[in-house]
């Protein structure tokens, strides 16, 4: 709880687009794990490590949410339910992805969600469209190249597929809720996150059933996917888009491609090629250019 107090400090201190930023890249370290622990899981299927993870999830965002004392207050519109439906999409979508095709191909194609937010964003928020993000977005998807050349395979075509309706669905949840935030003018909007586990886990119960057994190792494994890299990390990044646009969300967010190599390399003892360490640069140094280095006064918010 200490340490916690005293990381809480130390981010109140930090300028609020900058916070925005630190937020939603410890979100991608976590959500980075996941195709590592998926491949793990060889003897579920799918919907299996979905319904779990998403019930776990959904669970412990409630009981977390009322320790912190800030109640999850649900609605139940048009934007609220798009936003249920394409956040579990994105988690259906791509754990059977990661189970179809490689690892490799199911999170390069789900990053293609940065191009459509470039092109959505502006649309839908009635902003000008950003230089920066469109060069950004150029240079990320040159630096990802690099990182997956050699190690993308044709795969599985389904698997390919729903990669890139996973990332199509993350795309959507973005802008979804920051309109939310706009039309409500309310930022306690992790009622999404909530609902959409929840939805999740509805889908697959009538799928799996009554195949529910698990062992010890598969049961843990499913309570850091749900609690940690599920639950705290969208947690995380619900608090960190209020200071950012989407597009930058999901800018920041490809940090997960990086920190996915890393994981596995720990994990199974896969070395990084060349080619990954020289894309990983690439997008760190695009990222960095992005948010880091260019004047503030030229970060306006949508929400704002």
């Amino acid at each position: 709880m200490r340490d916690f107090i005293m990381t809480s400090k130390l981010l109140s201190k930090i300028p609020a687009h900058r916070k925005g930023l630190v937020l939603i890249s410890i979100a991608a370290f976590f959500w980075s794990t996941g195709g590592l622990f998926i491949k793990v899981l060889k003897t579920l299927d799918a919907f299996q490590i979905s319904f779990y993870r998403s019930l776990i999830a959904a669970i412990s965002i409630v009981i977390i949410s009322a320790a912190r004392k800030q109640a999850v207050k649900y609605s139940f519109d048009l934007i609220s339910i798009l936003c249920f439906v394409t956040f579990a999409g994105i988690l259906i979508l791509f754990v059977a992805a990661t189970k179809l095709t490689t690892a490799a191909n199911a999170i390069f194609l789900q990053f293609g969600a940065p191009i459509y937010l470039v092109i959505s964003e502006p649309l839908i928020f009635k902003t000008k469209f950003d230089k920066r993000n469109i060069i950004t977005v150029l240079v990320v998807i040159f630096g990802m190249a690099l990182f997956f050349v050699g190690k993308i395979e044709l795969g599985n075509i389904y698997g390919n597929l729903l990669a890139i309706l996973s990332g199509m669905c993350f795309a959507a949840f973005t802008l979804f809720l920051k309109w939310k935030k706009q039309k409500h003018n309310s930022e306690n909007t992790i009622s999404n996150v909530v609902m959409g586990n929840f939805l999740v886990a509805a889908i697959c119960f009538p799928i799996i059933f009554p195949n529910f057994s698990l062992d010890f190792t598969q049961a843990m494994i499913l309570v850091f996917l749900g609690a940690v890299q599920i639950g705290i990390s969208y947690m995380i990044f619900n608090e960190g888009i209020k200071y950012v646009s989407a597009t930058e969300s999901m800018i920041i967010g490809t940090l997960e491609a990086i920190f996915n190599p890393i994981w596995v390399f720990f994990g199974v003892g896969e070395k990084p090629s060349v080619f990954s360490i020289a894309g990983a640069a690439v997008i760190l140094c695009a990222i960095l250019w992005r948010n880091l280095i260019s004047k503030p006064k030229d970060k306006v918010m949508p929400v704002d």
